[in-house]
C-alpha cells in the first residue's frame, strides 16, 4: 500500500509533479530501447504548443488481437491534448520506431479495454477507482472519464 499512496502522491491533482515527470523522462528513454518487457512502451507525439516531439512512458493493453493506450489520469493529460492536436498521429518506441494512428475509441467500448488495463498496468491501476478483478460493467460507470485509443500500426 505504501507503494500505491506514492504513486497517487507522484500524480496528485491528475497531474504529474516534479519527480513524476524525472522518472517518466528516464522510464521514456529506457522503455524505447525495447529492453524491457512488453507491455511497456514509449508514446513519442508532437507538442501542440512547441510542436516538438514529446516522449512518455505508456503501457499498451492488449484485448482480443488489438493494442490500447489508456489515459490513466482521463480526459485533460497532455498527452491526449497532443495526440488529438497532431491528428492522431505519434510513434511507438519498443526497439524501433513504429509510426501509429491512435483511434479513439467509442466510450461503449471503452469498459473491457480498461479492465485490461488495470490488468496489465500496477501502476496505473492505483488512478482507476475500480478493483481490476470487477466486472465489466464496473468499468462501464466510468468509461466516460478515461480516453482510450486503438493503436494502428502505419508502416
Amino acid at each position: 500500500m505504501a507503494l500505491e499512496r506514492f504513486t497517487r502522491w507522484l500524480y496528485r491533482n491528475g497531474r504529474p509533479n516534479i519527480l513524476a515527470r524525472a522518472l517518466n523522462a528516464v522510464w521514456a528513454r529506457v522503455f524505447a530501447t525495447g529492453r524491457t518487457p512488453w507491455p511497456v512502451a514509449t508514446l513519442e507525439v508532437l507538442g501542440r504548443t512547441s510542436g516538438r516531439p514529446v516522449r512518455l512512458p505508456v503501457v499498451v493493453a492488449d484485448l482480443d488481437g488489438e493494442r490500447y493506450l489508456v489515459s490513466m489520469l482521463g480526459e485533460n493529460t497532455n498527452w491526449v491534448r497532443n495526440v488529438r492536436a497532431a491528428g492522431h498521429r505519434a510513434v511507438l518506441l519498443h526497439g524501433r520506431r513504429t509510426d501509429v494512428r491512435l483511434d479513439e475509441v467509442p466510450i461503449e467500448e471503452r469498459a473491457p479495454i480498461i479492465k485490461r488495463y488495470c490488468e496489465v498496468a500496477t501502476s496505473g491501476r492505483v488512478h482507476i477507482p475500480v478493483d481490476p478483478r470487477a466486472p465489466v460493467s464496473e468499468f462501464e460507470e466510468i468509461a466516460p472519464r478515461y480516453p482510450v485509443f486503438r493503436v494502428v500500426p502505419l508502416s
